[in-house]
Order: C-alpha cells, then sequence, then structure tokens
C-alpha cells in the first residue's frame, strides 16, 4: 500500500491535472472525497476504482455541481447539474436526513450498484455507507435517476435522490454503475465530525 503522504500528493496532483478548482470544486470537498474512496477501495467495498463521483452540496443548484472523475486518466469525464431534496432547501441545500419520507438528501459515501427501468426510465440503485447519515438509502428508494426539472435553467428538486439531467443520464448511470464510489459533500460540521470513514 503506497504511503498516505504519496496518496496526498498524487491527489493534489490529480486536482490541479484535472482542473477541478476552475470547475468550481472546492478543495476541501475533494480531500473529503478522496480520503472516504482511499478508505473504501483499501476495504474492497468499492468493486471499481476507475471513477469517483463528486456531488458538491455547498454550491447553489444553479451551478454544474456533479464531477464523475476519471481517476486513471486524471480528468473530468462529466461535469453536470444535479437536484437535492426540496426539503433540504431552495438553492442551497442546508438540512439534511437519513429518515424515509424527508423529502431531504442524505451526506456521506454510498457504492453505486445495479440498474433498473422505473418510472424515471433507466436508474442506479446505491448503498449508504455511513450510518447514521445514508444507510437507510435503499429503503428510501436514493436513486441516481435522469429527471427533467434539473438542468440549465431548471434549479427543480427531488425527494431526496441525486437526480440528473434527462438528456445526460443513460451515459452517467452506464459509466458509474456497478460498484463505484459517490460521495455527496455539504461543509456541515455535524456530518464532518461524526463521519467514521472521514474520522477513522
Amino acid at each position: 500500500i503506497e504511503s498516505s503522504e504519496h496518496a496526498v500528493n498524487a491527489y493534489a496532483s490529480l486536482y490541479e491535472a484535472a482542473g477541478l478548482k476552475k470547475l468550481g470544486l472546492s478543495r476541501a470537498a475533494f480531500d473529503y472525497a478522496c480520503k472516504g474512496y482511499e478508505e473504501l477501495t483499501e476495504k474492497k467495498q468499492v468493486r471499481r476504482d476507475d471513477y469517483l463521483t463528486i456531488c458538491d452540496f455547498s454550491q447553489s443548484a444553479r451551478r454544474k455541481r456533479m464531477y464523475v472523475i476519471d481517476m486513471q486518466q486524471q480528468r473530468v469525464l462529466i461535469n453536470t447539474y444535479v437536484a437535492h431534496g426540496r426539503n433540504s432547501g431552495s438553492e442551497y441545500a442546508t438540512r439534511f436526513s437519513n429518515r424515509a419520507e424527508s423529502h431531504q438528501s442524505s451526506l456521506g459515501f454510498y457504492v453505486t450498484r445495479n440498474t433498473y427501468y422505473g418510472e424515471h426510465g433507466l436508474s442506479l440503485r446505491v448503498t449508504g455507507m455511513e450510518p447514521g447519515f445514508n444507510d437507510q438509502a435503499m429503503q428510501r428508494a436514493i436513486v441516481v435517476h435522469g429527471a427533467s426539472y434539473i438542468g440549465a435553467g431548471n434549479m427543480g428538486r427531488s425527494y431526496g435522490c441525486p437526480a440528473v439531467p434527462q438528456k445526460e443520464s443513460r451515459r452517467i448511470i452506464q459509466t458509474i454503475q456497478g460498484g463505484t464510489c459517490l460521495f455527496i459533500y455539504h461543509p456541515s460540521n455535524q456530518y464532518l465530525t461524526k463521519s467514521k470513514i472521514l474520522n477513522d
């Protein structure tokens, strides 16, 4: 296993190489994402380490705040809009919940699973890896799906799912399905201090 210092340097160069700052992703969000990605990969909970997806909910819903990063090629493959839950806030997400029927987004690390066809067409199941924060994702049917209410000019909100623009949804889902790491970030003190993955 590479020393953590080496990993930190590798991630710092990835942040530069992929031009993430210019695309609006904060360094803090990126660093936390890499820490969890590394941890889940080492524990073999991530089956595919070729992609890391970050949803940066510290940004406005009007911004392209979802980043699908190709970890091998060190580049951003997809940068697009993503919805937060309608009870999490309007333009900015400020409230989060793990409870069913809360219609709020849940923070933390997820691992993508299988696809299925539902009311929103092709959709992607995800498993929440953080007890107390997102481990009810399966029961709540939190999935990645396409929606007409999110995209340029639309700032719609979901029932808690990280919904993406309809016309990009198939490409996103087919890219990250089957065991990749997905991180939903917000600088919430409650999450940053209590997440076991980040404080291990």
